[in-house]
């Protein structure tokens, strides 16, 4: 049995369109994972506020459940200078300067071939200050574990790619569904603590293929079937601040 460490850090930094892994990242207390899900792509009637930009939930958005396609977005985000590099196996790549007017105008034409036809058409970007556009009402950071995933796709017969769980920092080494124990703990990683405030309750976006964003896996259907509920992962709050990196040692603080 190996001592659970980090295995992999995934930032997101359009909600639902494009995945990056990172090596390190330093986490501040009461914020989300840096740079992750930082904006988001609204459309028309969202009734996002741009005067009072506050948090909302997931369905003031397009995103993956609505257009399945987005899933196979890969992005690369430029930290010096704010630019994300989008690319999608159907209609290529483009450098994306979110605070730029005319680079968003871009990029919704872009992004609206992979957009359903009867769903809400594609508006412009959004972000609430000092937040990313988590699914949560608080800042969280997702935790996800290895161990789970493997029991999942073994119980598939389907090898399922992180990435269909959009999750943050994935552990290697705890005992597979441990982290549904880890409700109401703290936990140490790298230099930083979190505590761990609840599952995450899983949509229809985990069914899709991160290479083609078309669906062909019903996780759903699977965890219920297999564990009576729906959850994989866990949400946490941070509450000591520091950085985390790949093979960082992973502890449950007594």
């Amino acid at each position: 049995m190996i001592n659970p460490f980090v295995e992999q850090i995934w930032r997101h930094p359009i909600k639902s369109l494009g995945a990056e892994r990172v090596k390190r990242v330093t986490l501040s207390e009461g914020k989300t994972l840096p740079w992750d899900r930082v904006w988001a792509l609204t459309y028309k009637n969202s009734k996002f506020d741009f005067g009072n930009p506050k948090w909302v939930s997931c369905h003031k958005f397009l995103r993956c459940s609505i257009a399945p396609l987005f899933a196979a977005v890969s992005a690369q985000v430029n930290e010096s200078c704010g630019e994300i590099s989008l690319k999608h196996p159907a209609i290529g790549s483009i450098n994306l300067n979110p605070e730029d007017p005319n680079s968003v105008s871009d990029f919704i034409k872009w992004v609206y071939p992979i957009c359903p036809k009867n769903a809400p058409k594609p508006e412009t970007l959004c972000k609430v200050p000092g937040r990313g556009m988590t699914d949560t009402d608080y800042p969280s950071i997702s935790l996800n574990s290895i161990s789970s995933l493997k029991d999942l796709s073994k119980k598939m017969d389907l090898e399922l790619d992180p990435r269909r769980f959009r999750g943050n920092i994935w552990i290697k080494g705890l005992g597979p569904w441990f982290e549904n124990e880890l409700v109401g703990e703290k936990i140490s990683i790298g230099e930083s603590v979190l505590k761990v405030v609840e599952p995450i309750v899983r949509c229809n976006a985990t069914k899709l293929n991160v290479k083609t964003g078309r669906a062909d896996a019903d996780t759903l259907t699977a965890l219920q079937d297999n564990f009576n509920h729906k959850n994989f992962g866990v949400y946490c709050k941070v509450i000591k601040p520091g950085s985390i990196s790949e093979k960082d040692s992973f502890s449950v603080i007594s």
